[in-house]
């Protein structure tokens, strides 16, 4: 039944985003990237293109337990759609990372009314007289 392999689909991917950086098949990507590009042969661009990827995969590797675990699962879940590069994966981390260090900082800050500014003309206003 068809019901089953969907129920299954997200807890598989949360086995791979605790256990370690997933092995995502970049060719296709890279294949339509280095077929759009001008420079060099197709060849040579979807070789570089795969490497780059891998080079970043490696780094991802080092870093990937930094992010939480719901993180990793939402943005493997967004990116499994369709042909999945780790630079759209390591984007949509640092992206939530980023966001939710924003918000970290935004709720240390103090929400208190600024202070008044000081009167130049002793009457409280700020405007220039006339």
């Amino acid at each position: 039944m068809i019901v089953i392999p969907l129920l299954a689909l997200p807890v598989a991917l949360q086995l791979v985003a605790a256990d370690g950086v997933p092995q995502l098949d970049v060719t296709q990507s890279c294949r339509g990237a280095a077929e759009a590009g001008y420079v060099a042969s197709i060849a040579e661009r979807l070789q570089s293109c795969i490497a780059s990827e891998h080079g970043i995969r490696d780094q991802l590797d080092k870093t990937w337990s930094s992010f939480p675990a719901s993180d990793r699962n939402s943005c493997l879940s967004s990116v499994k759609g369709f042909a999945p590069t780790y630079s759209e994966l390591v984007t949509c981390l640092e992206m939530k990372r980023d966001v939710a260090n924003m918000g970290a900082r935004n709720a240390d800050t103090v929400t208190a009314p600024p202070p008044p500014s000081p009167s130049t003309s002793g009457t409280g206003s700020t405007s220039p007289t006339r």
